[in-house]
């Protein structure tokens, strides 16, 4: 089972841009489909974006399209995160996901069997 390291949280105003980082180790990262989820308090968890295990297919919930791009790169074995124009709303612990190499992206938590610590995003008005 991969292990996931989150990093690149912190304080932004809107409007602003950060990146989030996500570093694997163990398991064999270029045949898993990963993700990104938040969650805010008192909320569940929420899909936020995804990339299938080659890269080539992407998904994102409606409310980050046009402004979050995620990518993988397996050779470094690592997905990447880039938020752009964030908003207060945007304010959540993201985290990383790791699953099977699904043909298509899933959104579902259950259907990724690898998770990390999550890291803090905070977004001021």
């Amino acid at each position: 089972q991969v292990q996931l390291v989150e990093s690149g949280g912190g304080l932004v105003q809107a409007g602003g841009s950060l990146r989030l980082s996500c570093a694997a180790s163990g398991g064999t990262f270029s045949s898993k489909n990963m993700a990104w989820f938040r969650q805010a308090p008192g909320k569940e968890r929420e899909f936020v974006a995804g990339i299938t295990w080659s890269g080539r297919n992407q998904y994102y919930v409606d409310s980050v399209k046009g402004r979050f791009t995620i990518s993988k790169d397996n050779a470094k074995s690592t997905v990447l995160l880039q938020m752009n124009s964030v908003k207060p709303e945007d304010t959540a612990v993201y985290y990383c996901a790791a699953g099977p190499p699904y043909i298509s992206v899933e959104v579902i938590p259950t259907r990724y069997n690898s998770w990390g610590q999550g890291t803090q995003v905070t977004v001021s008005s």
